[in-house]
């Protein structure tokens, strides 16, 4: 299995509490995130590549040691994510494997994880039926499909709130990348990745799991960095303070 992990953006909503470092590099509980989801696929033995942008060296430094693919985009503040993972395939880090995508800002439990494995589908996309009322980007799903997504859903329209990774398998792989590649050769740079997924659902159905009960949280706030150590204090039973590592600081890291 290969993962593809989506660390180029910057993260202006909580970059004035995270001064000069990328949100993926926030410590939580004495590593920084990135380092933890990489390591969490390669204890699973998933081949991952990372892409990066802003800061790229600080994010290749704190990686450093571990055997994991990196690749730059330079464009990082004129595309989208959709233009990171083009790069990625057009790299020829894509195989025809089963694959995971998810954002590098995403915090996301082992048992997810394991979760992820245990699934047939040909193509899945995960989200969490708690977080309906709060939340970032959401889902409406019928019988388990997408059909609706977006930040302004109305609460009538949605019954989920999007995680930030999906996961193909490997038959299915072509069939995306065939799509991302007509997105981007029709000038569509500021999309997401997901987009690609998107645009395909009126032709195939693109389940949504939902991991209800698991823990997860994107680093968009600093509330949601701040529900993390909580997380993390209430499963070690070890109080994480707050505080934000900064690149000076991470030497020892």
């Amino acid at each position: 299995m290969n993962a593809f992990i989506l660390a180029a953006g910057r993260g202006s909503r909580i970059s004035k509490y995270i001064p000069n470092i990328p949100k993926c590099t926030v410590d939580v509980g004495g590593e920084p995130l990135i380092c933890r989801t990489v390591r969490m696929l390669l204890e699973n033995r998933i081949k991952t590549t990372v892409i990066v942008g802003y800061r790229h060296k600080e994010i290749e430094r704190v990686l450093s040691g571990l055997p994991v693919q990196l690749v730059y985009n330079p464009f990082y503040d004129v595309t989208n994510s959709i233009g990171s993972l083009w790069l990625a395939e057009s790299a020829g880090f894509f195989e025809k494997e089963d694959t995971i995508v998810a954002n590098g800002d995403v915090y996301w439990s082992r048992e997810i994880l394991a979760f992820i494995l245990r699934q047939a589908e040909e193509v899945f996309m995960l989200a969490d039926s708690t977080r309906v009322f709060d939340g970032d980007y959401f889902f409406g799903t019928e019988n388990g499909f997408l059909r609706r997504y977006g930040k302004e859903l109305t609460l009538e329209e949605r019954d989920c709130e999007y995680t930030g990774i999906a996961v193909m398998k490997k038959s299915f792989v072509p069939v995306f990348l065939k799509r991302l590649n007509a997105l981007i050769d029709g000038q569509f740079h500021g999309k997401w990745w997901e987009d690609a997924l998107y645009s395909l659902c009126g032709e195939r159905a693109i389940p949504v799991k939902d991991i209800k009960g698991y823990f997860w949280a994107e680093v968009d706030f600093i509330e949601d960095y701040h529900r993390i150590l909580d997380h993390i204090s209430e499963k070690t039973g070890k109080r994480i303070n707050g505080s934000i590592i900064t690149p000076a600081d991470r030497q020892g890291v």
